[in-house]
């Protein structure tokens, strides 16, 4: 009698390969190791989402090419409604984990659809591209791959011109019948000991006489030679209460380490290609359907800061202060302006050439670049209103004890919570901005779409500022 398993199910089955995951010094099986074990719970019971008849047509798509259910991000939106579709499965998952886990999959899954819905793009740079990434988008949907994707280089010596340090940069070192040999090493890889597959190629524009550095591949996680190696794992036990979000949502960075690696034909998008590679880099309907799940997951967590304050405030009994209230109305107004730009990215949908809709790049755009601001100064508020308070926060348990109990009662009770629940709030509250996890996120939400100077001059650059000369130009005139 066989036994069909959950989708969350297959998905933690297929971790067990032979993948190079290295923690504390010591190579270790993702599925077994305890830092490990509260994340791939939490993504097991997202993945199961799309297997219950409740959450089912929320998160998943009847996809005829497959036969099956597939999840959201993989949908290529072909009109306004599979725009809202998308958003639907992205905020359900986002508001599951309260904007805590930035990629989950649905991130780089929206970002091979974008790169699917667009692939005639590249036929002038080259021709095989289209056929290969229509082969992996359809295995990839079949089963129900995770992916993350990485781009960045390590950070050896940033002063010299991209290419004159070949250690700074992954590269292909031959070629043979069966693919290329890639040699190098890429940061930050987030979420990488979870997925099936890393999609790698460089964000930086390559120079023409280095074109060994211009590749886009998906390599396997379990490939020989590659090598994840962590960074100190903030996962708390399921039962440390004190460290909430830290037991079930620390999705892991890794810098890779590729050792020669065999990358197969069929696997390597692209190669020896900069200005195609550069064209990838700047795909519109793949950032545009990427970011656009980056602002959802953006404003469930501004949503989740912003509750935690409010509780704090009223729990210690500041809510009624005009300075408290005035910090808290900047939280909402936050909140509010990522939920306006979402909107507006939707209302504002529209066709490209090959008829894909997507939402408008441009309130997306300035959703994430105000996003690297507004989330550092939401932790900055939280930490004004609750003050000492997240620093002499009680560690264990004392329900129990009738001496320390009963005065825990007596002097650390809220306004409306008594003194467990009130502990909890904080403890909350401190996981989430003081913990290394939390001091992890301040870093992740500043610098994860690259550096926030260079994408809010180009946003500036790339602007159409002729308009905006036109209302200047009769006062230049004016007799």
């Amino acid at each position: 009698m066989s036994i069909t398993m959950s989708r969350g199910q297959a998905y933690i089955h297929r971790l067990n390969d032979e993948r190079n995951v290295w923690l504390d010094g010591k190579r270790v099986r993702v599925t077994e190791h305890p830092a490990f074990q509260g994340t791939l719970q939490t993504i097991e019971n997202l993945f199961n989402l799309a297997d219950e008849p409740d959450t089912r047509e929320t998160v998943a798509y009847w996809d005829e090419q497959t036969g099956g259910y597939v999840h959201r991000a993989f949908q290529v939106p072909l009109s306004t409604q599979d725009i809202s579709s998308r958003a639907a499965a992205f905020r359900l998952w986002s508001d599951r984990t309260f904007g805590v886990m930035s990629r989950l999959s649905d991130y780089a899954r929206s970002r091979l659809a974008g790169w699917y819905a667009t692939r005639e793009e590249m036929a002038s740079y080259d021709q095989l591209y289209a056929d290969k990434i229509t082969a992996y988008y359809q295995e990839a949907k079949r089963k129900d791959a995770f992916l993350t994707i990485v781009q960045r280089d390590p950070q050896i010596n940033r002063s010299l011109p991209v290419g004159e340090d070949e250690d700074a940069m992954l590269r292909i070192v031959r070629t043979n019948s069966e693919g290329i040999v890639i040699r190098g090493a890429k940061m930050v890889a987030t979420a990488a000991p979870y997925a099936d597959d890393i999609i790698a190629y460089p964000i930086q524009r390559i120079p023409g006489h280095r074109p060994e550095l211009a590749h886009m591949v998906i390599v396997a996680v379990g490939s020989p030679g590659l090598h994840l190696v962590c960074r100190e794992s903030f996962a708390a036990s399921p039962s440390d209460f004190a460290h909430p979000l830290s037991a079930r949502y620390d999705e892991m960075d890794a810098v890779l380490f590729f050792d020669d690696v065999l990358v197969p034909w069929e696997r390597v998008l692209l190669h020896n290609n900069p200005e195609a590679v550069w064209q990838i880099r700047c795909s519109t309907a793949s950032s545009s359907l990427a970011y656009h799940q980056s602002i959802i997951r953006l404003h469930s967590k501004l949503e989740f800061i912003t509750a935690v304050t409010s509780a704090i405030a009223k729990e210690i009994g500041v809510d009624s202060f005009l300075n408290v209230q005035e910090q808290l109305g900047e939280m909402i107004s936050q909140m509010q302006t990522i939920e306006g730009l979402i909107i507006a990215s939707e209302a504002q949908a529209k066709t490209d050439s090959y008829g894909n809709w997507l939402p408008a790049f441009k309130y997306i755009e300035t959703a994430r670049n105000l996003g690297s601001r507004y989330y550092p100064r939401a932790v900055e508020i939280l930490k004004t209103i609750a003050a000492g308070g997240l620093i002499q926060i009680p560690s264990g348990q004392f329900d129990q004890d009738e001496t320390v109990g009963t005065l825990m009662s007596k002097y650390l009770g809220g306004v409306t919570m008594q003194a467990p629940e009130k502990i909890r709030l904080f403890q909350l509250a401190w996981d989430l901005t003081g913990s290394p996890l939390g001091a992890r996120h301040d870093l992740y939400e500043r610098y994860y779409a690259g550096d926030p100077v260079r994408n809010r001059a180009s946003q500036y650059v790339q602007h159409d500022k002729e308009y905006l000369n036109k209302k200047v130009e009769p006062w230049l005139h004016m007799k």
